[in-house]
């Protein structure tokens, strides 16, 4: 993955996080101008920056290199319900 494919998949991530590029740098500790020179691919973060911002976006490095970073949340969202908050969320999608 080059530095251009590491800034638009961090841009793909915060959005749909509904984050701003603001947000992410300051959740990450980095200047509010290195979000965008990382999402345009002017700039290539370190191992450590990606890792800040990762944990910005709540989810892990590995979870960044694999192509199912919303589905690896939403499925450990999933297997933390119990029996009973399982039904009552299948209810509510079952009403839709």
């Amino acid at each position: 993955m080059d530095r251009k494919e590491i800034g638009k998949k961090i841009e793909k991530i915060r959005k749909e996080r509904r984050m701003s590029q603001y947000q992410l740098a300051m959740d990450a500790g980095l200047s509010t101008s290195y979000i965008p020179d990382i999402e345009k691919g002017l700039k290539c973060p370190t191992v450590e920056t990606l890792d800040n911002i990762c944990y910005a976006l709540h989810i892990t490095l590995k979870d960044f290199f694999t192509e199912q970073t919303d589905e690896v949340v939403s499925r450990d969202k999933l297997s933390a319900l119990n029996e009973s908050q399982k039904r009552l969320l299948n209810e509510f999608l079952n009403s839709l």
